[in-house]
């Protein structure tokens, strides 16, 4: 049975490496030190929102329909996904979209003005 690799120990939670590689087709076995893709260091929960997202083509309001949660809570995890490929996020643009959401939660804004900031 083959079996998903995974790219965190689960002793100390370091990184794992690959030290085999094996042909299904010819059996042709290779050893060495072969690195993971930075996608089987992510969470397993970040994977599934990765398959949302590209299932639903990035559409904000389809991935909130299909996984049941807020646009700030699908921002949120997109931001997270983002922080843990190793790539940063705009801490300006976060605190601009953090204000609107407060903004819309006090009602000081409607949707509509929440959505046309945002753009």
């Amino acid at each position: 049975m083959i079996k998903n690799v995974i790219g965190e120990c689960p002793i100390c939670e370091s990184d794992l490496i690959v030290t085999k590689l094996k042909c299904t087709n010819c059996k042709t076995e290779i050893s060495g030190e072969f690195k993971l893709s930075k996608f089987n260091y992510l969470a397993k929960e970040h994977l599934y929102f990765i398959a949302v997202f590209i299932k639903n083509r990035g559409n904000i309001k389809s991935i909130e329909k299909e996984l049941g949660i807020s646009y700030p809570t699908v921002k949120r995890n997109l931001d997270d996904v983002i922080v843990s490929l190793g790539y940063e996020v705009s801490d300006e643009d976060k605190i601009k979209k953090d204000e609107i959401f407060k903004k819309l939660e006090k009602g000081e804004i409607t949707a509509l003005e929440a959505a046309q900031l945002i753009k």
